[in-house]
């Protein structure tokens, strides 16, 4: 028989135990709203899972299905735990409660509509024996339902790589940028606990920013072997793409003084929104526009060339934008497919006028919830 959902009031009471009692693995999941995924993303996960893993389902107050769906299935796996909170708390605050509330040595702080390849929780828990603060989980790129690889090895390595503890600024260089996939990480939950998180509340990186703020005692392993499926064009923030991949991922790495800046500006612009290129790229995307300037870059920028290059790009055509994107996506290099497909889930990508509009701004509203 399936539990009922318990409700989060943040009171010590709700800090109890699950039914796996010394779990070394917790996989934690934050969602919301994604009833129509998150029944396949468990399936991956519980059919492959031993006694010694706990699995906890964090949901910011979903609106849709999604209880009924976890709570099915926890009538076949009871170390399924599922949390519902009467708010909902933002990504980063919801898996800093998912932390919080496993009980496992290690978490795995895995996205809630992708899937793990048969044999991941296994290669995982083998992994889990050298010691390591990190591990770092490959991933492959599918497109939407499975059916096509889009990139077979989004970490690009052929061999794991292991960095020791004072090898946090190597680290940094050779994985941050895959490490925007909360997907990825699996951290050691001692780790997690005894760092500054709420400073990276509201940055959706909140991983990266307790990660890097500090030399990992025991080191980090990255894995060569994808053991992860993430289902390409289901992101729910697209809609605030250019807000936090310009502006919120800038100032979390500003944030990261334990890095060298030297290393910072050479991994990632600290003005990202002065590149003519940059912007270009998301109004192709349909993803910046006249708002995203006066919102974003407008208070950010005092120079009246930069500013007048941001709102131009704010109100050139879209569709020509998308047409050049198309082409230039075209030709042969890393992402290109993947890039070529952005630009067809963008509003201005032509096909897309062609579609009846009510279902376009019904997609979008669900996206915005």
């Amino acid at each position: 028989m399936a539990k009922a959902p318990r409700v989060l009031d943040n009171s010590p009471e709700h800090l109890q135990c699950g039914d796996v009692l010394n779990p070394r693995l917790s996989i934690c999941i934050a969602t919301r709203n994604r009833a129509d995924f998150i029944g396949e993303t468990l399936q991956s996960i519980i059919r492959q899972c031993p006694p010694e893993v706990e699995v906890i389902v964090l949901d910011g107050a979903s609106t849709d299905n999604t209880t009924a769906v976890v709570t099915r299935l926890q009538g076949s796996f009871p170390a399924l735990r599922y949390e519902r909170q009467e708010k909902n708390g933002g990504v980063d605050r919801d898996y800093d409660l998912a932390v919080s509330l496993a009980k496992g040595d290690y978490c795995w702080l895995m996205s809630d509509d992708d899937l793990l390849k048969p044999g991941a929780v296994a290669e995982v828990l083998r992994i889990l024996d050298r010691g390591h603060d990190l591990i770092i989980v490959n991933a492959e790129l599918d497109n939407f339902d499975f059916s096509k690889v889009l990139d077979g090895n989004r970490l690009g390595f052929s061999q794991d790589r292991v960095y020791g503890s004072d090898a946090l600024d190597r680290l940094f260089e050779e994985t941050s940028g895959y490490l925007t996939y909360i997907g990825a990480v699996v951290i050691r939950r001692s780790i997690w606990l005894s760092r500054d998180r709420e400073t990276f509340f509201g940055s959706c990186f909140i991983h990266v920013g307790v990660i890097f703020q500090d030399a990992l005692p025991n080191g980090a392993i990255a894995l060569a072997t994808p053991l992860i499926a993430i289902r390409f064009g289901n992101t729910q923030w697209r809609p605030r793409e250019f807000e936090i991949r310009m502006i919120r991922w800038t100032e979390l790495i500003g944030k990261l003084s334990n890095i060298p800046l030297a290393i910072r500006k050479r991994c990632y612009p600290l003005r990202p929104w002065r590149s003519i290129k940059s912007l270009f790229f998301y109004r192709a995307k349909g993803t910046y526009g006249i708002d995203d300037y006066r919102r974003w870059i407008r208070p950010r920028v005092s120079s009246k060339l930069d500013r007048a290059k941001a709102w131009s790009m704010a109100r050139f055509p879209g569709w020509l934008a998308n047409i050049v994107g198309l082409i230039v996506c075209s030709f042969p290099y890393r992402d290109a497919n993947v890039h070529l497909l952005d630009m067809k889930t963008s509003r201005f990508y032509f096909a897309n006028w062609f579609k009846r509009r009510p279902r376009a701004a019904k997609v979008q509203a669900a996206q915005t919830q």
